[in-house]
């Protein structure tokens, strides 16, 4: 998945931006994906290349065709794979709440269309950069299937964990449709306990393994954060490292953001954050107190991201302190059900908005004064760097990408200069509570303390200029360790 063509999280994020800055940085990269139903509302042309393939698929063939389109405001090419009883559906991956029940079937279809767009268009691959159990075949039939090709034999492969929670597990008998040898559905490489397991292939068989920050990169290598695969992942250590995911700033920088009353930036951030934050609180219906401290969330309503501890921490507030609350997502419908009440019973202080909004997230990051992010586990997170580019303090829990990129406000990091937020470690309604009553202290009684810390966040660069320097250089590294690599 890739952005603007389709998105279910931050992967298409990364997707839909690191193949052109890659190209800025004078390297021919290319974006292979389904051709998904909601490619089309894009708006960008996408044409027909015709070029044709029939690829094997268990003891059928199956045949597909490749588009062509281009990401925006960029040469850099974007090819879709289509078959339409594939890919043409509702949703990327599942429906209705549930998986749909083809998927290895449709991701193995997809691998394989990916190696053969690869030979038929003659692209001259180095390197494939393989991203989520999604593309865990490519490595292993790079390895196995295609070890004396002319061209992909010689072809290096990077794997990409996103979220190691979603593994792209199946059941055993969907081995057959890899077309790969049973000898291969074995515990160190492609079985897991007793099923087949395409991420847990693709870190078995790719010649590197990253993460998008260095932190997950550790956490993911003991349980509980390992999700099983923490053995496999102790075992390749020596090929695993992180890159944190960058900002897009020609979407989020709020010196240009066209969804904004009042564009600012770290200089001028005073008067921009306050016309922000007094619209924000007339488009939600909530009473215009401009020294009111207003502390948002935008997500996922999911444990995952500590809804639970925000629900506790919330519903203790509204009793005992005088902030304002805002709540921007979708997810489990008992908090759908709890933050409705909340809004309904305290209208002054709770405004929530079950559902997703792009402009409203813009405007939120860039009216609120807090931004909280208490996830049990966050491989990068995204929301925080909008947040310190937007001027609001991020109130985190130390993990993953969290860790990795706000600097807790200690009384020495603010002497430094480096504090860019307040960070908090057990994952408790108690630690959470206290964390944000220290950012409410800062923005309260030390607004000189408060303008350092803002500003340090605002002018730091966490833009994907940075990262895709990081990925370039990963890349080589990948080049090299493929060339000691013996294959299958």
């Amino acid at each position: 998945e890739a952005v603007p063509f389709a998105k279910t999280g931050g992967l298409a994020d990364v997707c839909g931006v690191l193949p052109s800055e890659l190209a800025k940085l004078g390297h021919e990269a290319a974006l292979i994906m389904p051709a998904y139903r909601q490619i089309h509302a894009a708006g960008l042309p996408i044409q027909p290349m015709g070029v044709e393939f029939e690829l094997p698929l268990g003891s059928k063939r199956v045949r597909g065709r490749l588009l062509h389109s281009h990401l925006p405001g960029s040469d850099c090419p974007v090819y879709f794979v289509q078959n339409d009883e594939y890919f043409d559906r509702p949703e990327l991956y599942r429906h209705a709440g549930a998986d749909y029940r083809d998927n290895c079937e449709r991701f193995v279809f997809f691998s394989r269309a990916v190696l053969a767009a690869a030979v038929q268009l003659d692209l001259g691959v180095d390197l494939f950069h393989c991203n989520d159990w999604q593309t865990g075949l490519i490595p292993a039939y790079l390895k196995i299937e295609h070890a004396t090709h002319p061209r992909l034999g010689q072809a290096a492969s990077l794997m990409t964990v996103h979220n190691l929670a979603y593994q792209g597990t199946f059941w055993n008998w969907d081995m057959l449709l890899t077309g790969l040898d049973w000898k291969y559905f074995n515990w160190q490489q492609m079985e897991f306990f007793g099923d087949l397991n395409l991420l847990k292939t693709g870190l078995v068989f790719a010649d590197r393994i990253n993460t998008v920050s260095p932190t997950y990169a550790q956490e993911i290598q003991s349980a509980p954060l390992g999700c099983g695969l923490e053995g496999v992942l102790q075992q390749r250590r020596h090929v695993l490292s992180g890159i944190i995911n960058g900002i897009d700033e020609a979407s989020w920088n709020p010196a240009i953001d066209r969804h904004l009353l009042m564009q600012y930036d770290a200089d001028n951030y005073a008067a921009g954050k306050a016309a922000c934050k007094a619209a924000l609180q007339a488009q939600f219906g909530l009473p215009a107190q401009p020294r009111t401290p207003l502390v948002a969330f935008i997500g996922r309503l999911a444990d995952q991201k500590g809804i639970d501890l925000i629900a506790a921490v919330m519903r203790q507030w509204i009793q005992q302190h005088d902030a304002q609350w805002v709540i921007l997502g979708t997810g489990e419908p008992r908090y759908h059900e709890l933050f409705e009440q909340l809004a309904q019973q305290y209208p002054a202080k709770v405004a929530v908005r079950l559902m997703f909004s792009d402009a409203l997230a813009h405007q939120i990051e860039a009216g609120a004064d807090i931004f909280l992010m208490p996830s049990r586990y966050e491989p990068c997170g995204l929301n925080q760097l909008y947040s310190l580019k937007y001027g609001t303090a991020p109130v985190v829990r130390a993990t993953g990408g969290l860790v990795d990129t706000i600097v807790n406000a200690t009384p020495q990091a603010i002497a430094d200069r480096r504090a860019t937020g307040f960070v908090f470690q057990d994952y408790s309604v108690v630690a959470l509570a206290e964390a944000l009553h220290r950012a409410v202290d800062v923005y309260l009684h030390h607004p000189q303390t408060w303008q350092r810390i803002i500003q340090t966040g605002m002018r730091q660069d966490w833009s994907w200029t940075h990262s895709a320097r990081q990925y370039a250089a990963l890349y080589q590294q990948t080049l090299d360790q493929a060339r000691h690599t013996v294959r299958v």
